[in-house]
């Protein structure tokens, strides 16, 4: 089973090299192969962060308004991937795919400004990290092994929402993020647990 980290909010960590959103890394740890990032908010998009994690040739995949911050901040433009909704490209021998994360009923995460959630293959294994966004159309489609998903609310999905969008994915694992420090907290890891069909399962890799 590949390991999984959520060091904090939607920080996620895969096999100590595939990031995700690196977010409040306060220490150097290094090694990252691969930095995936959904979109430029603060909490997903950290200078700080990014330095603590990355290596000279660390290959950064990320939004176009990602990508001019990321140049500001001194990375190489030779080390950056910029994607588009509904993509489909390899980096390093990981397939990837890119598609759309936005809200609905929110003004958050407009559709237009292009943000995206990624499905990622690794080691024969899929894995989807949905980004902010609440319940489209288009991750009702997801098919994944195991499912990233939102569940704080307020910015994103709620949990109620979230268990209604797995129990239609039905990945084998879902793993909740984005809850625990600026939004949501232990009642909502509640009740989207209590929402989940039993087939499902569930890893509580955050720490709330």
């Amino acid at each position: 089973m590949m390991e999984i980290k959520i060091n904090f909010h939607s920080s996620i960590c895969l096999g100590g090299k595939i990031y995700f959103d690196p977010f409040h890394i306060e220490k150097r740890v290094g090694g990252a192969k691969i930095v995936f990032i959904t979109h430029s908010h603060y909490d997903h998009l950290d200078e700080k962060s990014l330095k603590n994690v990355a290596e000279k040739e660390t290959i950064f995949v990320c939004t176009q308004d990602s990508a001019e911050k990321l140049l500001q901040w001194g990375f190489d433009k030779n080390k950056i991937v910029v994607v588009k909704p509904n993509q489909k490209f390899e980096v390093l021998g990981v397939k990837c795919e890119t598609f759309p994360a936005y809200n609905i009923n929110k003004k958050f995460h407009p559709k237009e400004n292009g943000w995206v959630g990624y499905k990622i293959l690794l080691d024969g294994e899929s894995f989807v990290v949905c980004g902010d966004s609440d319940v489209t159309d288009e991750l009702k489609k997801v098919k994944t092994d195991t499912l990233f998903v939102p569940i704080g609310g307020f910015y994103t999905m709620d949990a109620s929402e979230a268990s209604a969008l797995v129990n239609i994915t039905k990945p084998k694992i879902v793993v909740p993020m984005h809850y625990g420090a600026i939004v949501g907290g232990k009642e909502d890891e509640k009740k989207f647990l209590e929402g989940l069909d039993k087939e499902i399962e569930c890893k509580l890799v955050l720490k709330v």
